[in-house]
């Protein structure tokens, strides 16, 4: 299986899951020392790994992924679209190039992976995994084109899932609420530049091991989605049957973040 974005925060701890379950994991990812850590980490706990320094919005960088799992494991029969990354800005103040950035890393690369693994994975009748966002079916003030970008990876997947059929391959969206990661660190500003602080209290929000815990649950189960936290499902139901009411309350809770923009 390959994991996109493996080595920090959920795709890490989707590789110690699926990896703790027998399953032969290639990981990617850009900064080769997290890559070395967490393939020595998982590695001693008798996980079969192999990391890969990878871009996913970088095309060829995704059928060079491809070409690397099919060498080590002789197949592919499960893709965790998992690489991603936020912003937080007015999107009247934010630079176009910013919002460019996160639909080629959270949209495109999910499109060029999911390409180059297709054939594989219909083969196999496996599974292709999208990590999503409540921010795919909820608008988040301040996040536009993070939001956009989920919006975008749900819609292809729905898509994908329909015409795939046929063919008996799984696919699931996977919609983590607020849950404990570095990716709120790693968001970019108005001008492209990294947050460096998470606005929210991390402490308090689901962990990346319990999250990965539910996706596996899922996959095995071959559920169509999968929607976590108690806060992330009452947010897709009011935005479904009480739309105004939930802007109100999502644009109170989105300002009281600490330096909220708006």
């Amino acid at each position: 299986m390959i994991i996109t974005g493996g080595s920090s925060g959920i795709g890490k701890a989707l590789a110690a899951e699926f990896g703790a379950h027998g399953s032969k994991i290639l990981i990617t990812g850009r900064d080769q020392y997290n890559l070395d850590k967490t393939v020595e980490a998982l590695s001693a706990k008798g996980i079969s790994i192999v990391g890969l320094r990878a871009d996913v919005s970088v095309e060829e960088d995704n059928k060079r992924m491809v070409e690397e799992a099919v060498k080590r494991f002789g197949t592919i029969d499960v893709l965790i679209n998992n690489a991603g990354i936020s912003m937080r800005a007015l999107f009247e103040e934010a630079d176009v190039a910013v919002i460019k950035k996160v639909m080629n890393i959270n949209f495109f690369g999910m499109v060029y992976a999911t390409k180059y693994c297709l054939p594989e994975i219909i083969r196999n009748r496996g599974s292709v995994i999208g990590i999503s966002s409540i921010a795919g079916f909820r608008g988040l003030p301040g996040r536009t084109g993070y939001s956009a970008s989920k919006f975008a990876l749900n819609g292809f997947l729905e898509a994908l899932r329909l015409e795939l059929s046929p063919t008996g391959t799984h696919v699931l969206t996977a919609c983590p609420g607020f849950t404990s990661t570095n990716i709120r660190k790693r968001a970019l500003t108005k001008n492209g530049s990294v947050q460096g602080e998470s606005p929210r209290e991390e402490e308090n929000m689901m962990t990346a091991e319990e999250c990965a815990r539910y996706i596996y649950a899922a996959t095995v189960k071959r559920r169509r989605t999968l929607v976590l936290t108690t806060q992330g499902k009452l947010t897709v139901f009011m935005n479904r049957w009480l739309p105004g009411l939930a802007d109100r309350i999502v644009f109170n809770f989105m300002s009281k973040e600490p330096n909220s923009p708006f």
